[in-house]
């Protein structure tokens, strides 16, 4: 059984036919499966960015579970081996792929984008090295985590975070919030973090927020919320991450970074904006895209075996696997409010 997207506001649990089992794959049983804003814009919209639901789709991409069978040559896992799953299948035969930078291959197969049945599922196939077994400490709802969890430590990486960069962040959600633990465990001295919403901010100051600063909407306010960035940091911004992705939130990054610094654009929120490029051009500041992530699976899931990490506050409300509480999970998950991460216990 599977939850599949059906149209607008529709998921209905229905039967589910795994693929054949090939020598290099996996057979999982799902265990812990997460909500992921994408899976929310599916679910009211049919799409998100690019990416169009023209068929019903298996949802569900951040999960984690446990092997019940193995295909013929796989030697790295057995039966009864508890695995993170990284939700992406590129096909190693690309320049892209063949340099490393396998998640930006054209022909990625990932988990709950169309066409690819997602992993809100009893059980799923995947390949073997896809599937990364999970230490002792680590739990299978700890697992699932590693999917945005990924998206905070490869932007850390592609801007070069460490113990000399203090690090600006926009938004508050689950990707800056990840992307913020991200930055501490690679070492940033001093972080801020800037939302709309007292809640969010309150959760990031829990998490370990330096300090934080609460702006408007409104994007005649940037100048002045500017000045009070740079007073909460008490020091110069070398990187900025935006994990919202609006015209507002990238020009206040661009605005608040300094001289020769970076600007990450980590959230999606507009497609097209209008912002000060010029001027940050002129202050050298650098502008970096990131998608999804790559080779982040070990270092997730050292940093939480070692404590590094601790995504476990994030995880904020939990459901079953029945058709009430899929509808239920996915109300809560889009309402947001205090819902941070939602995840099924499968």
């Amino acid at each position: 059984m599977a939850a599949w997207l059906l149209g607008i506001n529709t998921l209905e649990i229905q039967p589910f036919k795994l693929p054949p089992l090939g020598p290099h794959d996996v057979r999982v049983r799902m265990k812990a499966v997460g909500i992921c804003g994408s899976d929310v814009h599916y679910l009211k919209t049919l799409r998100c960015a690019d990416f169009i639901v023209k068929e019903p789709m298996v949802i569900g991409h951040e999960c984690a579970g446990i092997i019940e069978e193995v295909g013929s040559v796989v030697k790295s896992l057995v039966p009864g081996d508890r695995v993170a799953l990284e939700p992406g299948i590129s096909c190693w035969r690309c320049n892209l792929c063949k340099e490393g930078r396998y998640n930006l291959c054209p022909e990625m197969k990932f988990f709950a984008t169309p066409p690819v049945h997602g992993s809100l599922a009893n059980q799923v196939v995947h390949p073997a090295d896809l599937c990364f077994k999970l230490p002792d400490n680590v739990s299978l709802e700890e697992g699932a985590m590693c999917e945005p969890l990924s998206v905070g430590v490869h932007a850390c990486r592609r801007s070069n975070i460490g113990p000399e960069t203090n690090v600006l962040i926009m938004g508050a959600g689950p990707i800056g919030l990840v992307t913020m633990l991200a930055a501490r465990a690679f070492g940033a001295p001093r972080i801020v973090v800037v939302d709309v919403d007292d809640y969010r901010l309150s959760v990031a100051k829990d998490l370990g927020a330096d300090d934080t600063v609460k702006v408007s909407t409104n994007v005649q306010d940037v100048a002045e919320e500017v000045v009070k960035i740079h007073k909460a940091m008490g020091a110069e911004v070398d990187i900025s991450f935006d994990c919202a992705g609006f015209n507002k939130t990238m020009s206040t990054a661009l605005s608040a970074t300094r001289p020769g610094g970076k600007v990450c654009l980590v959230g999606m929120g507009h497609s097209e904006m209008t912002v000060p490029l010029t001027p940050g051009a002129a202050r050298e500041v650098d502008v970096i895209g990131i998608f999804r992530y790559k080779n982040t699976w070990p270092l997730c899931l050292e940093f939480l075996r070692s404590g590094k990490i601790d995504v476990k506050p994030l995880i904020t409300h939990r459901f079953g696997f029945s058709q009430k509480e899929v509808e239920d999970a996915f109300e809560t998950s889009a309402r947001g409010g205090t819902a941070i991460k939602v995840m099924f216990n499968l």
